[in-house]
């Protein structure tokens, strides 16, 4: 067997198209867990984004349309994770897998109900490339820089890690993660900015999901497909910083790249052991720095002021 066949550019441009719902929700779980709310609902509101993104294109013929669709679904399940785990101070990790279950079976019932359909709702119209002289000819990088979502996830990176990093809301969203009796000493609204946080991660990880669907040009009833976890387990090991958490991201999406590119030159192994890869890397990491992984001190712990 040729390594080539299997570490070449084509397995970089599909690194990078695996990794960016990776990126982008665990940009936003990152988010919500500096703010002390632990959100596991994430997967849920993949799959609430992606299915708000094809019934916003379907309606309106613009896949920015669906953008701001699947924005609105995500920021609207997540603000219900945020009421029952801030205002009611419910177990945040029960009311997160509520929003999974609920996001599972809302998409089942609508895409039966908009589509006439259970497993999927046909083709839909995605992003148009952008034109980028020179840069845009060349094979798999030219298809990466000219993708508009590919760009705004770089973006998105640097966006959270200056708001995170250098910004007095992100000093005030760390401060409500770390300490909240302080915070709120100092005259910070910590629910105020719990909900921002958990709201943000809302956006962000249905902005993954409209990634799968316009990738897929379509919605496939359970496409979200386990990635909110494998989110979760970027974030922890880049130990709650969101350039780090992206990067952790990308070490699963070549994992998951390298899966498939050794099926498809016929490795002599099993297929299921080849699909095992990505998952049980995600075991063997979480395993080797969960331990040294600190997460914000609140994190999790409901804030009732006194």
């Amino acid at each position: 067997m040729d390594l080539f066949q299997i570490f070449s550019l084509a397995l970089a441009g599909q690194t990078i198209r695996i990794s960016v719902p990776y990126i982008l929700t665990a940009l936003g779980a990152t988010a919500s867990e500096l703010g002390g709310v632990v959100n596991i609902g994430l997967e849920g509101l993949i799959l609430i984004g992606a299915f708000c993104s094809v019934l916003g294109n379907f309606y309106t013929g613009s896949p920015w349309a669906g953008i701001l669709c699947a924005v609105a679904g995500g920021m609207l399940f997540a603000w219900l994770h945020a009421v029952v785990s801030i205002k009611f101070r419910a177990n945040q990790i029960i009311s997160g897998l509520a929003i999974n279950i609920l996001a599972v079976g809302a998409t089942k019932f609508f895409l039966k109900y908009f589509f006439h359909s259970s497993s999927n709702s046909g083709r839909i119209s995605g992003i148009a490339r952008l034109d980028v002289p020179v840069i845009g000819g060349i094979p798999v990088i030219g298809d990466i820089v000219s993708n508009p979502l590919i760009l705004l996830t770089g973006l998105l990176v640097f966006a959270v890690w200056y708001s995170v990093y250098r910004t007095p809301f992100g000093l005030r969203l760390r401060a409500v993660g770390e300490n909240p009796e302080a915070a709120d000493t100092l005259g910070v609204n910590v629910r105020r900015m719990r909900y921002l946080g958990v709201l943000i991660s809302g956006a962000l990880a249905a902005l993954g999901g409209v990634w799968l669907a316009y990738d897929q040009h379509q919605f496939t009833d359970g496409m979200s497909g386990g990635r909110g976890y494998i989110a979760l387990a970027a974030m922890i090991f880049g130990k709650w910083n969101p350039v780090l958490a992206a990067l952790a991201a990308l070490f699963f999406g070549f994992a998951e790249a390298v899966q498939i590119q050794l099926q498809t030159v016929g490795v002599k192994l099993p297929v299921q052991f080849i699909q095992m890869i990505p998952y049980l890397l995600t075991i063997v990491v979480l395993a080797g720095t969960f331990s040294k992984a600190a997460p914000p001190s609140a994190d999790g712990v409901p804030y009732e002021k006194d």
